[in-house]
């Protein structure tokens, strides 16, 4: 009997939490807030039970409730997401390194790292007056349309690419690889040289170079970029300080086995 109710309390707690994972789970980029009714939606779970769950990760600061009822995503979460990154140290370590190759290019600067098929934007150094882009702090594109992203593809196990490619590959532009032969064909190249561009393929009228960060087992674990406007960043003046960028984080930087089993490995 008590058997019985231990086994019914864990799988009323494992629902629990899935269900609060999706009901955060289903905030967007461009969300500011979201009411309870819409989070029902998004969930399909019953608006008794989005209320309840809502209120109860309010309290626990992974929801803020605003005065007119709606909800956004709370500061605790962002407290775990910094300090997730920290334990990484990858953000850290890559710091004084990413300020140097902003101040010398004056273009905006990324860091970023592999999260199943999508690149995560660590951390971004964006001046006055760049070009409108999709990154931003903590945001997330698919890999095989960003310079950051090839840059580790590349150097990743070749399932990871192949899994890119069949869950398909993104047009946001006229520019976008959408085959995966052609594809292929760059990541060779990527291989060969060091260096992964974006010619325009995830918003007109930008373009980025981007080298991969490798750990202390040679193992990729994130990359490095500079990203301008289409026509006045020239590849060849940015792609040595990219490159330099790159392997002075990759010397300096020490990845966790957590961290480096998730970014993946050479090939």
């Amino acid at each position: 009997m008590d058997e019985t109710r231990e086994s019914d309390e864990k799988a009323s707690g494992d629902r629990g939490l899935a269900r609060a994972a999706m009901l955060l789970s289903v905030f967007r980029t461009d969300d500011r807030q979201l009411s309870a009714a819409e989070l029902s939606r998004r969930t399909g779970l019953p608006r008794s039970t989005t209320h309840r769950l809502a209120a109860e990760l309010a309290a626990l600061g992974f929801l803020e409730r605003l005065p007119n009822n709606g909800y956004r995503l709370g500061m605790r979460l962002f407290e775990l997401g910094h300090l997730a990154l920290y334990e990484r140290g990858l953000r850290d370590t890559a710091a004084p390194f990413l300020a140097d190759l902003a101040n010398a290019t004056h273009e905006t600067v990324h860091l970023a790292i592999l999260d199943d098929l999508d690149v995560v934007y660590l951390d971004i150094i964006r001046p006055s007056g760049a070009p409108a882009m999709r990154s931003r702090p903590g945001g997330r594109l698919p890999a095989t349309a960003t310079a950051v992203g090839k840059a580790i593809l590349a150097f990743s196990p070749s399932d990871v690419v192949e899994r890119s490619i069949e869950r398909g590959l993104t047009r946001f532009t006229v520019h976008s690889i959408t085959d995966g032969d052609r594809l292929r064909t760059e990541l060779d190249e990527v291989r060969r040289t060091g260096l992964a561009y974006d010619n325009q393929e995830q918003a007109l009228g930008t373009v980025c170079c981007a080298a991969p960060i490798f750990g202390l087992a040679n193992e990729v674990v994130g990359s490095v970029s500079v990203s301008g406007r289409a026509g006045l960043l020239r590849f060849d003046r940015v792609r040595m300080a990219v490159r330099s960028t790159a392997a002075g984080i990759s010397r300096f930087q020490t990845p966790s086995k957590r961290f480096a089993a998730r970014a993946g490995r050479v090939r």
